[in-house]
């Protein structure tokens, strides 16, 4: 069997994954077919490039090995892609974005991220309309956060970068809610709680919560849809809590807390057009949504007390080097 681009980006996603089903659903093929591609490299190779457990796929020495130079490969492949294929149209640049905190800090980086082009932004709630107007070209670019244990299929022909591997999910409770002097909350203790339901719920973070809160021993009560954000008035008014990213800011009548052990997580990734902005137009925009939402996440109390506790743990996972800097 030829080694092939395909089967350097198999390698790739199921290492960032850390899961064959997870991997299967993100390049847009079967379990088994990537299992069995999988196998065939391995056999290939003549050595396993993953060890197996009832927890995932960690990669073994040799993958690390291969899953270096894998890397190094794509992102030369894709630059060459991206630069032959690039070439701005006319019209601005059409930009989506998950709600993010940071948004504004964000759109005030692209000037110098898209010298010389006009950029308009979309605030979407759901991460499966943005990659769906990607695929459609209703979209050029797009900053997407998909909850950490649902898939959200991004199409074949476009490029996309992990901009963080995982982040915690957060809650907002009133400020006079009876949890809201500790430091984080244990989900399990607002199981007698009024829900604001999360946004974009077909997405599979309705989903994600209900198995959350069902680990915790309860299902959430959902009595609000605010798909728009404007649910943080309910909440200071003390009517209901909502899960809520980590660099969300307090409010008047508004508290944020991490959730004892880390329950949720959600990932955000950087998806475009190879055929309307080339690698370095991509890699600047990436650039900027890093150090935006870093710098962002280290000015929010509640994420920096959270990172500080954090900090060193192994559950870290490598986050500390996204936020060390912004953090010194």
């Amino acid at each position: 069997m030829a080694l092939e681009i395909r089967h350097l980006r198999a390698i790739c996603a199921i290492a960032e994954a850390g899961s064959l089903s997870q991997a299967a659903a993100a390049l847009g093929m079967s379990q088994p077919s990537l299992t069995s591609l999988l196998q065939r490299l391995e056999r290939q190779i003549g050595a396993p490039l993953f060890v197996r457990s009832h927890t995932g796929v960690t990669p073994t020495p040799v993958g690390e090995q291969t899953l270096r130079r894998a890397l190094t490969l794509l992102v030369e492949f894709d630059r060459f892609e991206s630069d032959l294929l690039g070439a701005l149209g006319d019209g601005p640049v059409r930009l989506g974005s998950s709600q993010m905190d940071c948004l504004p800090t964000f759109v005030e980086r692209l000037d110098d991220a898209l010298p010389g082009l006009d950029v308009t932004v979309h605030v979407e709630p759901s991460s499966s309309v943005l990659a769906q107007a990607l695929a459609r070209a209703t979209l050029d670019i797009a900053v997407i956060a998909m909850s950490d244990d649902q898939e959200v299929p991004l199409a074949k022909h476009l490029g996309h970068r992990v901009l963080f591997s995982w982040l915690p999910v957060f809650v907002g409770i009133p400020a006079r809610h009876r949890l809201a002097g500790g430091f984080e909350v244990d989900l399990a203790d607002l199981a007698d709680e009024a829900w604001i339901g999360p946004p974009g719920p077909e997405d599979g973070s309705l989903t994600s919560l209900r198995a959350a809160t069902h680990r915790a021993g309860f299902t959430p009560r959902i009595r609000f849809e605010c798909p728009n954000g404007g649910g943080r008035h309910l909440i200071a008014a003390g009517q209901a809590v909502q899960l809520v990213e980590p660099t969300a800011p307090e409010l008047p009548g508004m508290v944020v807390r991490p959730l004892k052990g880390d329950p949720m997580r959600m990932r955000l990734v950087l998806a475009w057009r190879k055929e309307r902005l080339t690698w370095d137009q991509a890699e600047n925009v990436y650039r900027a949504v890093m150090t935006s939402y870093t710098r962002h996440a280290m000015a929010s109390t509640p994420f920096r007390t959270w990172w500080e506790r954090r900090r060193d743990s192994q559950s870290w996972d490598g986050l500390v080097d996204f936020f060390r800097a912004a953090g010194s």
